[in-house]
């Protein structure tokens, strides 16, 4: 008679992403990277919390995809600078994610951002088992990628289509829909975190930039400065009428006219 055993680690061998290394061990290539991802994350949440109000989803900031075992593992791992997953927990047995495993999960990324550093050669590599974009296009399947360059001020976004990457032509606004976001992708220029430079950020599908947190506070500081001058010219402006009622009574009762009558 044999025991009871779990079919989900008895059948699948292969480790989980607390087995798995998250991080190769290399240095960030430039210090805009964080703050980068940091911007997109902060600004497309409330999206996301209305797309998944059940919480069911995940984004990976320079956070390995595990797509095959290899040996050392991480060398079977490709990491975005940023992608996001649908329907997926954000924990994993209460626990934070540490990588997104493909073997336990299936579940492609809606979309995968790389941001360059060199020249992009690195982040268009067709080489089949090596190349960034092979990896993504034949494996991982995000069904957009794209591929920022802060130096050239520019982003290029791929769609998959019928198993390959096709690039997208920008809108009139020079932006790229992302349709399971309902998000729009493209260049802003301006300051952020002390840094005036071409930053890759969201708009809705009409236009409107997607704000930061700290946008939409400094947004809701400026709304509630303008309420309370408003206020304060209301509260002027019926001081103002006051004393003319007054000075109007004043001049009345001089002439001998008592103004209530």
């Amino acid at each position: 008679m044999t025991s009871a055993t779990d079919p989900s680690t008895a059948l699948t061998p292969f480790p989980d992403h607390t087995q798995l290394p998250e991080s190769n061990g290399t240095f960030v290539k430039n210090w805009q990277e964080h703050p980068q991802s940091i911007l997109l994350t902060d600004s497309i949440t409330p999206v996301l919390k209305q797309l998944h109000p059940d919480g069911q989803y995940c984004i990976g900031q320079d956070l390995g995809i595990y797509w095959r075992l290899t040996d050392p593992p991480e060398k079977g791992a490709e990491a975005p600078d940023w992608f996001y997953v649908a329907n997926v927990p954000p924990l994993l047995d209460g626990l934070t994610r540490r990588s997104y495993v493909l073997w336990r999960e299936f579940i492609a990324p809606s979309i995968a951002l790389e941001f360059v550093s060199g020249n992009g050669s690195e982040e268009r590599d067709k080489t089949p088992w090596k190349g960034k974009f092979w990896i993504y296009e034949q494996v991982i399947h995000p069904a957009f990628y794209g591929i920022y360059e802060v130096k050239k001020a520019s982003v290029e976004v791929y769609k998959l289509i019928g198993g390959q990457y096709q690039l997208l032509t920008a809108n009139e606004r020079g932006h790229y829909p992302i349709a399971p976001l309902g998000v729009e992708l493209g260049i802003w220029h301006g300051e952020y975190q002390n840094a005036e430079l071409p930053w890759l950020r969201w708009w809705d599908l009409q236009g409107n930039l997607l704000l930061s947190g700290d946008e939409r506070a400094e947004q809701e500081s400026q709304r509630a400065e303008q309420e309370s001058q408003r206020a304060e010219q209301e509260s002027q402006r019926a001081e103002q009428e006051r004393q003319r009622a007054d000075r109007l009574t004043a001049q009345l009762r001089s002439l001998g006219v008592e103004p209530e009558a």
